[in-house]
């Protein structure tokens, strides 16, 4: 028989069968049970019914790692909406461009970023607005827990939904131009959780930390695969190594999953510290985007007692098409395992990853050639909003009907990839993306910069940092007429702050092709130097 995939029934499955266990610790330390979350998200989805939020409406979430962003998530879908979470660290031109490009009918904003949504407020077609403060917000914002009081199940009716349509749309910084929405399918979604939850062991015991942002692929699909597993969510505001250490402790997490620039703070934080770093249970740790050095997973594993996988995706690909937490292919016991767990690793089950030539050939195994990641799965996007064709590009460019990642890498005798480059300048700092075009844009505004182009530069914090070559107008890269502080001011105000440039170096010229077009690559290998790839690694 074949029924629906449809991501309320991760939430559904956890209130049938693990109604009165804990489901959720707020950071205010209020603890719900599976029947109290489920009550909550049943009372924001009458609340949005009753707001005039119809089937395949668009509702942005904007919050950090809170209750709420559950709460509102799985309302949202019970109504038939679409879930549109957005970065916090953003601007308000940046939302404005976002809900006016989805369409957002509603969105709930937390205290600490509503503001940045009352600025565009008028520019927006966004009519309702709630928030989990008003008294902290200023313009007219209504209580989130007001809007549940007194409402729940048999106040709304969810409509018939099918599994192949959108039930989220999340907006990845491109490389060129707006930013995109990422359009995925209940089924996608689905699929996607089922394959993370058996790729990461996941489980009804499972106390997950929450140092990954939710609105970063829905939190790699961890809304969902916790969820469903009947696993507890342990929530939080912001990230800092003594909270992750002392949340560990006190809560026996088990799971998390860590950003190279938190697995650095918390690397910074036990050298500094004396740290105790398990409680009851067992940790593994899920990173991703740049390669953390051996010595980071060695610390990691043989000091902190923790088990690291590394895993690899986009936005647009679920996100987690890749995992090195391949048991076959290394001993436990052997040092050997490190340069293993380095590397992006095999395609999770059900899912094609290739590395292809210009040609759309497979490169050779062995990492002796370099090629572009490709992938065909059932937990890809299914295309961009409103951007036919950018999504005819992406599944199309070298080889038809894969979605091609724009990462560079070589693959071994077992078909594990390690990327070594990226087909586009996109910097992957922190685990934030950023466009190397979008700071450069920035950069050309200000009237003493003649010519820039940013590149990702090595940074023991953050993996990657974002640095910038710049021709002075005068000409004069020893006198040019502004300071490299003067250029950081200048793009932090311009741009989100974790886009602004972090390092100047000024030249009387860049390195370009005999028809104008700056090279980047001798910029980067100029600046990475020895490093094994000219990708950031810490």
């Amino acid at each position: 028989m074949r029924k629906p995939l449809l991501v309320t029934e991760f939430l559904d499955r956890a209130r049938r069968h693990y109604a009165d266990q804990e489901a959720v610790l707020a950071t205010d330390g209020t603890r719900y049970t599976y029947d109290e979350l489920g009550a909550r998200a049943d009372g924001f989805a009458a609340a949005l019914q009753q707001r005039g939020i119809e089937h395949q409406d668009r509702v942005a979430v904007l919050d950090p790692n809170t209750h709420y962003h559950l709460e509102a998530a799985y309302g949202i879908f019970q109504v038939g909406g679409v879930h549109t979470p957005l970065n916090y660290r953003l601007t308000p031109d940046d939302y404005q461009y976002i809900l006016s490009d989805a369409g957002v009918d509603a969105i709930y904003a937390d205290y600490d970023y509503a503001d940045k949504i009352e600025q565009v407020r008028d520019e927006v077609p966004t009519e309702t607005f709630i928030t989990n403060d008003p008294d902290a917000v200023g313009g007219d914002w209504e209580s989130f827990d007001d809007i549940i009081d007194g409402v729940g199940a048999d106040d709304y009716t969810t409509p018939e939904m099918e599994e192949d349509e959108i039930c989220t749309i999340n907006y990845t910084s491109g490389t060129t131009g707006d930013p995109k929405g990422v359009c995925r399918t209940h089924r996608c979604e689905t699929i996607h959780a089922y394959l993370t939850s058996h790729h990461q062991n996941i489980s009804d015991d499972d106390v997950y930390l929450w140092t990954l942002p939710m609105f970063h692929a829905n939190g790699w699909g961890h809304i969902f695969a916790i969820t469903g597993n009947g696993g507890k969510h342990v929530c939080t505001r912001g990230v800092d190594a003594a909270g992750i250490f002392e949340a560990v402790r006190e809560e026996d997490v088990s799971y998390m999953c860590a950003a190279p620039t938190v697995l650095n703070m918390l690397l910074d934080h036990y050298a500094e510290n004396d740290v105790t770093t398990v409680g009851d249970n067992d940790v593994r740790c899920a990173t991703a985007g740049s390669a953390p050095p051996e010595a980071t997973i060695r610390t990691l594993e043989d000091e902190f007692g923790w088990y690291m996988m590394h895993v690899y995706g986009l936005t647009e690909t679920g996100p987690l098409i890749t995992t090195s937490n391949a048991r076959r292919t290394f001993d436990d016991d052997s040092s050997d395992r490190f340069s293993i767990k380095k590397r992006q690793g095999l395609g999770f089950l059900g899912t094609e990853v290739r590395v292809v030539d210009e040609d759309g050939n497979d490169v050779s195994r062995g990492d002796d050639e370099i090629g572009e990641v490709v992938v065909k799965g059932n937990q890809v996007m299914e295309k961009y909003w409103n951007k036919p064709e950018a999504t005819h590009e992406a599944f199309n460019d070298r080889i038809e009907g894969y979605f091609h990642t724009g990462d560079l890498a070589t693959i071994d005798e077992h078909g594990m990839i390690s990327i070594q480059d990226r087909k586009k300048d996109l910097i992957i700092s922190g685990g934030e993306n950023i466009s190397s075009i979008e700071v450069e844009d920035a950069l050309y505004d200000h009237p003493e910069v003649s010519e820039a182009a940013v590149i990702p530069a090595p940074s023991d914090k953050y993996g990657e940092t974002v640095k910038a070559f710049v021709v002075p107008m005068n000409g004069n890269p020893d006198d040019p007429g502004v300071t490299e502080d003067d250029l950081k001011g200048f793009t932090k105000e311009q741009l989100a702050s974790y886009k602004r440039v972090r390092r100047v170096e000024f030249v009387s010229e860049l390195p370009t092709t005999a028809t104008g077009k700056v090279q980047k690559y001798e910029l980067r290998e100029q600046e990475w130097g020895d490093e094994d790839r000219m990708v950031g690694q810490g």
